[in-house]
């Protein structure tokens, strides 16, 4: 049983799933953030924890392993059990348990369970296809620069001949101008920079994200033979994704795949908020038919495939 594949899939959806007799992996929400020290822009996200208090069995897991599986409640739950006992007898000997692209536990010499998340896959839907950036520092224009920069123009004509403390006050109000133009243009520069790095790493994770795509579609050594699904209808709001396209062509192009692979009901569901144009294996009515339709495509087609929750008009 893959039960790291499980408690992922559920990571997506919900902010607790709990393993029972053993501890729970949390999920919550943080906004976008800036690393001053290295410049790097991160993206909003879920950030994942583990804790061993939580052990009551609420029967989320337990019912998702059994739809997929299709098998009764009583025995997915003992399937649990059964993977848990291994755990904690890894844990016992001081291995590393590695949950992955959620994280690995290990226990401490006190008994504690330790846990580092890991960072390579971000649960958050909505930030789907952003990635993390470095942005190059802006360096201002000194105060002094600017000042004799006005002068050079003429745009600041000093008076010599005035009494000192005219020519104090003069030389404050000059200060506060290239105070006022030197944060000005600075603040331009970087707010520039700030949506051009956006945009650059906006389209560098589409590019990547259609290169693999486009790699694991149309480069088929050994093609899989077609596997029915049982689609029947084209309407709903849980999507099972085949791909995301720059290109409109290629999408075209997957959907006939699909097609010529037995997936009658496949179809296109429009562009998303990224420019990118969405193939779906099938659509439905229920999250329940969606998720079972899901783990036998990822088990006989593609482990890519993911599910969309979204009302298509």
């Amino acid at each position: 049983m893959q039960l790291s594949q499980y408690i992922s899939d559920l990571l997506f959806r919900y902010e607790c799933v709990t393993l029972p007799n053993f501890g729970a992996f949390l999920s919550h929400p943080i906004s976008a953030r800036i690393n001053e020290a290295t410049s790097d822009f991160y993206p909003p996200q879920k950030q994942l924890s583990f804790n061993a208090q939580l052990r009551s069995n609420d029967g989320l897991l337990a019912s998702y392993i059994s739809d997929l599986e299709n098998i009764s409640f009583e025995v997915a739950t003992s399937k649990i059990e059964q993977q848990i006992s291994q755990l904690k007898s890894r844990l016992e000997k001081g291995d590393t348990v590695e949950f992955k692209h959620i994280g690995e536990l290990t226990s401490s010499e006190e008994g504690k369970l330790l846990f580092v998340p890991s960072n390579n896959l971000n649960y958050m839907t909505e930030s789907f296809g952003l990635a993390s950036f470095v942005s190059p520092s802006v360096e201002r224009q000194a105060h002094k620069a600017v000042v004799q920069k006005l002068e050079e123009t003429g745009a600041i004509a000093l008076a010599p001949r005035r009494r000192k403390s005219a020519l104090y006050m003069r030389y404050a109000a000059i200060a506060v101008l290239a105070l006022g133009l030197s944060g000005s243009i600075g603040s331009n520069l970087y707010l520039s920079k700030i949506e051009q790095q956006n945009s650059i790493a906006i389209d560098n994770a589409n590019a990547s994200l259609d290169t693999k795509i486009q790699e694991a579609t149309f480069v088929i050594d050994n093609p899989l033979p077609a596997v029915m699904v049982n689609l029947k209808k084209q309407s709903g709001d849980f999507h099972i994704v085949a791909g995301a396209f720059r290109v409109k062509e290629n999408s075209i192009k997957k959907l006939h795949q699909l097609k010529a692979l037995g997936y009658s009901s496949a179809r296109l569901i429009g562009v998303n908020r990224y420019g990118l144009h969405q193939v779906v294996y099938e659509s439905f009515e229920t999250r329940k038919d969606a998720e079972k339709a899901l783990f036998k495509v990822r088990k006989a087609q593609d482990r890519a495939a993911w599910l969309l929750i979204k009302a298509i008009p």
